[in-house]
């Protein structure tokens, strides 16, 4: 990633005033978008969930995360579809694993189109491994998608 990039890039906690720009992400980047409304209740229980933007305020990434008893779930990272391939997203998941460290998550956990070669390709790369299937968990243009589970232990890092 360039270091020029990652400089101009702004990390804030996800607020309602950001959810117009990210329900527009979602919409050019995904066939079956989540709701306005999902991500609201994202915001009311409290999920970490963050954006990315440039200096001029843009959002250009965004993810949420769920965590309890130990446990997290990455429940989405989206990158706007004109930004892809710069780092966004391995930006957005290293700044997940500090937040999760930081309150004692010992596992990390997250389901990926089947499809989605880039994201299993960025998640391998951060040492997720594969523990399981969800058949037509996704829907699709032609029905459902499998998705596979990806795990990440923590302890000890």
């Amino acid at each position: 990633m360039s270091a020029q990039l990652q400089s101009a890039w702004r990390l804030y906690p996800m607020h309602p005033s950001h959810l117009q720009q990210v329900l527009a992400i979602e919409r050019e980047a995904y066939t079956h978008p989540w709701t306005e409304g999902i991500f609201s209740d994202c915001l009311r229980v409290g999920y970490s969930a963050w954006v990315v933007t440039n200096t001029l305020g843009e959002v250009l990434a965004y993810t949420l995360m769920s965590m309890a008893v130990g446990e997290a779930h990455i429940l989405n990272i989206c990158v706007a579809p004109d930004q892809q391939r710069q780092g966004l997203a391995a930006f957005l998941l290293k700044h997940l694993l500090m937040v999760a460290r930081a309150a004692d998550v010992t596992l990390l956990l997250l389901e990926v189109r089947k499809s989605n070669k880039a994201a299993q390709k960025l998640y391998d790369g951060f040492g997720f491994a594969r523990i399981g299937e969800r058949r037509d968990y996704y829907p699709a243009l032609d029905g459902r998608e499998d998705a596979l589970v990806l795990a990440l232990e923590l302890t000890g890092s």
